[in-house]
């Protein structure tokens, strides 16, 4: 990762769903005004009694993203991967076979948990009704890496396709796959992310009983405190983020313009349990470094740290104390956007990359919500209240999982035309 000739790559197009919304406009302008997407189950969804609260994104129907006669028992995580890569091909104005090789196009979209619930649904079907009961449908329609097949199948993508399983750090990691692609010389794009639909209730009681998601809660909104005195558990939510990340020559050939340089990754593991964080965040401190020794950034270059800040007691201790670590007494801003999206667990690093890219295309920092107190140990740089207007050279976004899986994504500057979601404007740099 110290090849000094390597490719800059460059995100030019972004595809987000949440419980915001799908829009790239309506969905950031909410961050930044600090707004929930977060509310109580109605009664007749699935996840109705299993949790108090959830993030439940947008419908997308088989037909809205699959022609009729591949859209038999779709999971919904792969309907949602779909949707967003709809949207972020869209965004970056790229047809593949027309705008770039296919050949020289990557797919990486992962997922934390895949197509549980369509298995589950599946299987239950056979207890009652037998073996006929089986979709013959339903390998193709719920397997990790569907999302990521289904992308490449519907545009033509003939270039390394891959998921990665590495949980709540999953779609970080695929972008950070992205950049090694990208870096390598294997490819001139690739549609990179994550996707979850993890809102049904044999996952929502697996963390309800481990004691994982928040509870207690009058206004749904207020669930999701990230580093406030308060906090008692994340928000399970679902949806999908998605990002064209592309050789920054390619797009400049083409005329594009880019949100973000992906200017370095870092990967590290706890080794420690399999679902708490080493409590002094020693893997997350390496995993910042790495990635800003591989980005070329000191740490006193960055400006900005989208947090994992997923609720809980002992993780937002843990990454506190890391980012202290890393950066010092001058600590950049921070904010955890889980407050108002909900946790997407394999989607999560996706979408926070695809905030931080758009964060420094606006030079708008979105707040956290709910952080009413800070918690002891939580003491950091928090942006609360509304967005914070300034011009950012570098960030981080963090993501950490199950299994002690620390990935740390560094962004900086567009280097070629900055792409806002008002206008391209020619000061990008390099």
């Amino acid at each position: 990762m110290s090849d000094t000739a390597r490719h800059t790559a460059v995100v030019t197009g972004i595809g987000l769903i949440t419980a915001l919304g799908q829009d790239l406009r309506t969905t950031f302008e909410a961050l930044c005004a600090g707004r929930s997407g977060l509310r109580r189950p109605p009664a007749d969804h699935v996840v109705a009694g299993s949790v108090d609260v959830a993030g439940i994104a947008p419908a997308v129907a088989a037909a809205d993203v699959l022609p009729p006669s591949e859209g038999r028992s779709v999971d919904r995580y792969v309907l949602l991967a779909l949707a967003a890569a709809d949207a972020a091909l869209a965004d970056a104005g790229i047809e593949i076979g027309r705008d770039v090789d296919p050949w020289r196009t990557g797919v990486v979209v992962s997922s934390g948990g895949a197509g549980l619930e369509t298995y589950e649904d599946q299987a239950r079907a056979r207890h009652q009704r037998g073996r006929t009961a089986i979709s013959p449908y339903l390998l193709p329609g719920m397997l990790p890496n569907m999302a990521a097949a289904r992308i490449a199948i519907k545009y033509g993508a003939h270039g390394h396709s891959a998921a990665i399983a590495t949980a709540c750090a999953a779609g970080a990691q695929s972008v950070a796959e992205a950049l090694r692609l990208i870096r390598a010389g294997d490819a001139d794009i690739v549609v990179c992310g994550g996707a979850d639909a993890p809102l049904h209730p044999t996952i929502a009681d697996a963390f309800g009983n481990a004691r994982a998601l928040a509870r207690g809660w009058d206004d749904p909104r207020a669930a999701s405190r990230p580093f406030d005195e308060r906090r008692n558990g994340f928000v399970l939510a679902e949806g999908s983020a998605v990002l064209v990340v592309e050789r920054a020559e390619h797009a400049r050939a083409r005329g594009a313009a880019g949100y973000a340089d992906l200017l370095g990754w870092g990967a590290t593991t706890d080794a420690y349990r399999p679902t708490a964080p080493r409590p002094d965040g020693l893997g997350a401190v390496n995993s910042m470094r790495r990635a800003l020794t591989d980005a070329g950034l000191a740490p006193s270059d960055v400006d900005y740290v989208n947090a994992h800040g997923t609720g809980t007691k002992v993780g937002d201790i843990a990454e506190a104390k890391a980012v202290r670590a890393v950066f010092g007494d001058r600590s950049p801003a921070v904010s955890a956007t889980k407050s108002m999206t909900g946790h997407l667990l394999g989607g999560a690093g996706a979408v926070e990359a695809g905030i931080v890219a758009l964060s420094l295309a606006e030079g708008l920092l979105p707040p956290t919500r709910n952080l009413d107190t800070v918690g002891p140990g939580c003491e950091l740089d928090h942006i609360t209240g509304k967005s914070r207007d300034t011009r950012v050279t570098a960030a981080v976004s963090n993501s950490f999982a199950f299994g002690g899986h620390n990935i740390t994504l560094a962004f900086g500057q567009s280097s070629i035309p900055v792409k806002r979601l008002s206008r391209t404007t020619e000061d990008g740099h390099g």
